[in-house]
């Protein structure tokens, strides 16, 4: 539920932007990238991450090493057939205070 609101928080900032959406939640048989959007030429893969509390870390901390090569590979699936464009990796990171509301929005751009 949490992060299903975080996702769209995240869209609505991402739109704020300027960005377009392509696509959310998409599946392929590697995992699942939580929303696809287009800046102009550039197609930005994006990771969001929600949280209510920092007492484990920030949200976007739990990207790690291991979660940004899958969403790659994901983002090769996705790309495969595509005419070649430019791309990048952000990462939405929401925190929501204890009574579930959105405390804090950072959008990090070129994450990985």
């Amino acid at each position: 539920m949490l992060g299903k609101r975080g996702e769209a928080l995240a869209v609505a900032h991402l739109k704020k932007q300027g960005m377009s959406i392509e696509a959310r939640n998409y599946r392929c048989r590697l995992g699942e990238i939580d929303v696809v959007a287009r800046e102009g030429d550039t197609l930005i893969f994006v990771e969001v991450r929600s949280r209510t509390s920092t007492g484990f870390g920030l949200p976007q901390e739990t990207v790690d090493h291991r979660k940004q090569r899958r969403l790659r590979r994901i983002a090769e699936v996705y790309l495969s057939g595509r005419s070649e464009t430019p791309v990048r990796f952000d990462v939405v990171a929401v925190l929501f205070n204890p009574q579930g509301e959105p405390r804090h929005i950072e959008h990090i751009h070129d994450a990985f």
